[in-house]
């Protein structure tokens, strides 16, 4: 049931879009209100278990866990980019999960990266972007956070598709620890950015929507949505000062690529899943 939520909840909207503050935005209302909920659960579920999880288990554990996760999207990554027709990064994938698997216990340890081979994750809503879903609207997922209705959409595909986790979990309480640890595990490693938030932020939830979106549409090498089409460069306006000498910190943009830990843990907290 859970792997259908985010397709059905896309489904529920599709015709509800309000006028929003913001153009990528319509569906704030709703965005607004599982923003919340998603906020409140992690402060009194995932955070203390993620902070538990830290304390108990030792830091090379923890970054065997993350690895191994990180390995299982590198096999989403080999698939998907042959879909973009990327055969160069698909092969790098490739050879990414055939040495961590082989030589690297099932890739509880990276040595892909120490061989110098990139990753470049991508998932289905990359591959959507290239063959023309270029823009999305913001859509914000129960437990899952700042999400896009394309990238929605891919997540819902890949979790319904055969997966290699199914090779690890058999049945719904298995699926259950399995994701369970991957989100503990990756919220785990962002237990530091609560206060930054918060002192950042004057509006948590529109901070963290522009973050996403500035996020995605770098990653995609497409305009930022959360400027006008006729403003300067992102960067130039993040370098440049503001009034009192100083830089404008109200919506920075989003300068590295990592997918496995998107602005979506950072900012709305709760873990994605790994496709």
């Amino acid at each position: 049931m859970r792997r259908i939520l985010p397709l059905v909840a896309i489904l529920l909207l599709a015709g509800c879009a309000s006028n929003p503050a913001a153009p990528y935005d319509p569906y704030e209302p709703y965005n607004r209100t599982v923003f919340k909920v998603n906020d409140t659960a992690d402060q009194w579920v995932l955070q203390p278990l993620a902070k538990g999880y830290q304390k108990v288990v030792p830091s090379p554990v923890r970054t065997g866990v993350g690895n191994f996760f990180d390995n299982l999207k590198d096999v989403y990554s080999f698939a998907f980019n042959l879909l973009r027709a990327e055969p160069e990064k698909a092969a790098n994938d490739f050879m990414r999960v055939a040495i961590n698997t082989g030589f690297g216990l099932f890739g509880l340890i990276d040595i892909a990266d120490q061989a110098g081979l990139k990753n470049n994750k991508t998932t289905l809503g990359d591959t959507l972007a290239t063959w023309g879903w270029k823009s999305s609207n913001y859509f914000v997922l129960p437990f899952f956070g700042p999400s896009t209705v394309r990238d929605s959409t891919g997540l819902a595909a890949s979790l319904a598709g055969p997966g290699p986790e199914r090779l690890i979990y058999h049945n719904g309480n298995e699926a259950i620890a399995f994701y369970t640890l991957y989100g503990v595990n990756t919220r785990a490693k962002y237990l530091g950015v609560d206060n930054l938030l918060d002192t950042a932020a004057v509006d948590r939830y529109s901070y963290t929507r522009d973050v996403y979106m500035q996020l995605r549409a770098k990653q995609l090498g497409q305009p930022d949505p959360t400027q006008p089409a006729d403003s300067l460069n992102l960067d130039e306006l993040m370098d440049s000062p503001g009034p009192g000498g100083k830089s404008d910190s109200s919506a920075p943009a989003a300068r590295s690529r990592d997918s496995s830990a998107p602005a979506a843990a950072q900012a709305d907290k709760p873990a994605s899943t790994p496709q």
